[in-house]
């Protein structure tokens, strides 16, 4: 019980913004009129609530996972950053495969359930912490980078801008207010450590040089090469 009165304290008296919820349903039914949407909602939380819609837009190769309830509360900013104001609300999107399924309801362990996951754990991160992400952040799983389900292998990500869709899209404008929709990288641990070591550009060479693309591949190959035991001996 102790546990849980941390949270709830956590997040009392915050400054809760519910209206963005449905700017991001309005958002999503602006650019995708006639798509199919399903939604994950999340029903009983301690903290806040975390929705994920899976757009199926008919004219698309893919389809597409976009958080709500993410920018419901403002992220802390370091005055040191660039126009910290205009980064004070996000979202999170995956573009995945045509078709991959999911279970009616959430759960967290049923098959492709892990992709669900990486979102809403990323969602929630910044306010948990009293941090914030945006482009070129890393996050983990959790401290012992675990994987995000059995069926996967992937243990965080890199916070990208989308390549796919424009700011007309990856930015939603209302009242003064920005809610920027970012795009979600998976990694495997040894690529989440050379982010660390190496820095966020560094990383970005490797999805390059791999051709790596922004729609989901679960079974994608390492960017980082393994060393061979002659490299390692040389050294």
């Amino acid at each position: 019980m102790e546990g849980i009165k941390s949270i709830i304290d956590h997040f009392q008296n915050r400054d809760y913004f519910d209206e963005h919820y449905e700017w991001v349903n309005e958002h999503i039914e602006k650019h995708f009129p006639d798509a199919e949407v399903k939604v994950f909602h999340e029903i009983m939380t301690f903290d806040f609530k975390v929705h994920v819609h899976l757009i199926k837009a008919k004219s698309s190769k893919f389809d597409i996972l976009i958080t709500s309830g993410m920018s419901s509360l403002e992220m802390k900013i370091p005055q040191e950053a660039e126009n910290p104001k205009d980064l004070r609300f996000a979202e999170m999107m995956m573009l995945i495969p045509k078709g991959m399924e999911f279970k009616n309801v959430y759960t967290g362990d049923k098959k492709n359930d892990y992709i669900i996951s990486m979102l809403k754990r990323t969602a929630k991160f910044p306010h948990q912490e009293g941090s914030w992400i945006g482009i070129g952040h890393s996050i983990v799983s959790d401290a012992d980078f675990e994987p995000y389900g059995n069926d996967t292998e992937f243990v965080g990500g890199v916070i990208l801008p989308s390549v796919t869709f424009d700011e007309n899209f990856t930015k939603i404008k209302k009242d003064g207010r920005i809610i920027n929709i970012y795009s979600f990288f998976p990694l495997y641990k040894n690529e989440v450590e050379y982010k660390i070591n190496n820095g966020y550009n560094a990383l970005l060479d490797k999805i390059i040089e791999a051709d790596s693309k922004e729609i989901l591949n679960p079974k994608r190959k390492n960017l980082i090469k393994k060393e061979s035991f002659i490299s390692k001996f040389l050294k």
